[in-house]
């Protein structure tokens, strides 16, 4: 056999004879690449391997309610980290504003009419599936105004 180039790190390789379509060498971290993009692809195709992850997690999870707690305690350096993070993103927020779920208590009046809603801002600090727009009257209609929800 001929050696090969590996699929996660690029390094050269001789693949095992007893597997002829290898594309991973047997560094720890390209095996770990290895089962986790087959995990990946397993998750999307097979939905009962994910209900069954799912479970395994939440189980776990139950099982070790303290863990965070506990890991937090031991690894003071992860908590600093983490907290510096924070302040970061606490800044960006500041500096672009954040997108909420839940309209303002200012209810919004619109004129019945047509508007064309374009997204903008796909960077901006956005909670869940909320999307920050620019709304654009396209025509007005006669009726009475209606309150945006």
């Amino acid at each position: 056999m001929e050696n090969r180039w590996c699929s996660a790190c690029g390094c050269s390789y001789l693949p095992r004879p007893q597997a002829p379509r290898q594309a991973y060498c047997t560094k720890p971290e390209c095996r770990r690449e290895r089962r986790r993009i087959w995990q990946l692809a397993k998750r999307r195709s097979d939905p009962d391997y994910l209900m069954n992850q799912t479970q395994a997690q939440k189980d776990w999870a139950a099982r070790n309610q303290d863990y965070w707690k506990r890991y937090r305690q031991q690894h003071p350096a992860y908590v600093e980290r983490n907290r510096d993070q924070q302040r970061e993103r606490n800044d960006l927020r500041k500096l672009e504003g954040v997108a909420k779920m839940a309209p303002s208590a200012d209810a919004l009046s619109l004129d019945t009419g047509t508007y064309e809603l374009r997204r903008i801002g796909c960077e901006v600090n956005a909670n869940m599936a909320s999307w920050i727009v620019a709304i654009t009257v396209l025509s007005r209609g006669s009726g009475p105004p209606a309150t945006a929800v």
